[in-house]
């Protein structure tokens, strides 16, 4: 037997969420299907190391407007980790010290000079792929970008670590465009842009924003239910799960991430440009890694450079007998986040005398729901897939932080994508 709804939605996460929020809120008949045993797909609050830790998506920000409609809508408390006191980077192989101040003074000059077109190369940061202008530069690396600066080794090293905190991916493999898609949502300020991806956070965690979504709404949520075969015509789509259900809908959303889109079953087959972007995969592999050492320290941050397994880690909770760092490295592949032994070799980059207790984290790239961290793209696929990626087709959707405008890869951009689709099938049905 086919089970009937208006509209299904593939995946649990946030812009999933809010696809279904909207929809029912129209009246119309919508089952969520989502693969994992929670909702919030690569957003995820989980209690570890004795307190609530974002093990994916964290920070949000004003200049984010969708996300922050959403704050504002259910009330949510926003607070941030302890203001860094203390500061290290290195200089080739030398450990400097300082304070927040000296670090943005010395990465300022290289970031200014990176980043000085930005505005004219996208003028529009919710028309990311718009113009001649950005094409001419998409076929090159943030790493071919900031080699031209020629800058000297401690200013390079410094910048080079900051974009890998930025890109969870080699600088290499990055596209420049995506340095200039996040400055150019802040109107070109790379200060700005630095605070709005970095420091501020929910303080009840993404959670609390993932429930009253969910909430907020009369859609059928499942949870552990993977979707295997979509079938589509022009009168709606039958979708089969794992568990042989099959489900007939008006309209389909698909949410999954960039690097598992084109792993899906899907007949007719998607477009060319959406099958070759998954193919590629994204730039994004990288590594985030929660550490709970031995307290009281003094709030620190910390930037060593690409070749190192972590590149940044700084104090996100601190209490008197222990804090919690969080830190990310360019490649999942070169440490593990639970591996303790390999992660206090990995701050004896910057300092000895931390005492690591326990580490934790999450291997995204292995995880068979997202095989990818926060969306950074390659050179090319910005001005190649990225408007193919966002178009339906026929009774098909796509939605998800990897296929926004404005703030691609962030909470904002699932919120943003979720509201498009919404309002694409409410416009296709009315």
């Amino acid at each position: 037997m086919t089970e009937e709804t208006d509209v299904i939605v593939v995946g649990g996460g946030v812009s999933g969420l809010i696809a279904a929020r909207e929809l029912s809120g129209r009246g119309l008949r919508v089952t969520v299907l989502e693969a994992r045993d929670r909702l919030g797909g690569r957003v995820w609050t989980d209690h570890r190391l004795g307190r609530d830790l974002e093990i994916g998506g964290t920070w949000l920000h004003w200049v984010q407007p969708h996300a922050w409609a959403e704050v504002s809508r259910y009330g949510l408390e926003v607070t941030r980790g302890p203001r860094p006191e203390e500061a290290y980077w290195l200089a080739g192989d030398e450990v400097r010290t300082g304070d927040l101040d000296e670090f943005m003074r010395l990465i300022d000059p290289g970031m200014r000079r990176l980043l000085d077109e930005t505005m004219r190369r996208i003028p529009r940061p919710d028309q990311p792929a718009a113009g001649a202008e950005i094409a001419d530069v998409d076929g090159f690396s943030v790493q071919d970008k900031l080699d031209e600066l020629d800058l000297p080794v401690e200013e390079y090293r410094a910048n080079e670590a900051a974009w890998v905190g930025h890109f969870n991916a080699p600088l290499q493999d990055g596209a420049f465009t995506a340095a200039l898609r996040w400055t150019a949502a802040t109107a070109g300020s790379w200060h700005l842009m630095h605070e709005a991806s970095a420091v501020f956070r929910l303080a009840a965690g993404t959670k609390a924003l993932v429930s009253a979504i969910a909430a907020d709404g009369d859609a059928d949520i499942r949870t552990s239910t993977e979707v295997r075969r979509i079938e589509h015509d022009a009168d709606g789509a039958t979708v089969t799960t794992a568990a042989g259900d099959r489900l007939r809908a008006r309209r389909v959303v698909l949410t999954l991430p960039q690097n598992i889109l084109g792993e899906l079953d899907v007949s007719p087959a998607l477009c060319a440009e959406k099958r070759a972007a998954t193919e590629e995969r994204t730039a994004s592999r990288g590594v985030k890694a929660w550490i709970r050492v031995r307290g009281p320290i003094r709030p620190f941050f910390a930037y060593s450079s690409a070749e190192h397994p972590l590149s940044v880690v700084r104090t996100e909770f601190n209490g008197e007998e222990d804090a919690v760092l969080v830190a990310f490295g360019a490649d999942s592949e070169r440490i593990s986040p639970n591996d303790v032994e390999a992660v206090r070799a990995a701050l004896r980059a910057w300092r000895d005398d931390l005492d690591v207790l326990e580490v934790s984290g999450h291997d995204w790239m292995a995880d068979p729901h997202s095989r990818e961290t926060w969306l950074m793209q390659r050179p090319n696929q910005l001005t190649q897939y990225f408007e193919a990626q966002r178009r339906p087709e026929g009774v098909l959707h796509f939605a998800g932080g990897d296929v926004a405008s404005l703030w691609a890869g962030f909470i904002d951009g699932a919120v943003e994508s979720g509201l498009r689709v919404a309002r694409e099938i409410s416009d296709d049905l009315r």
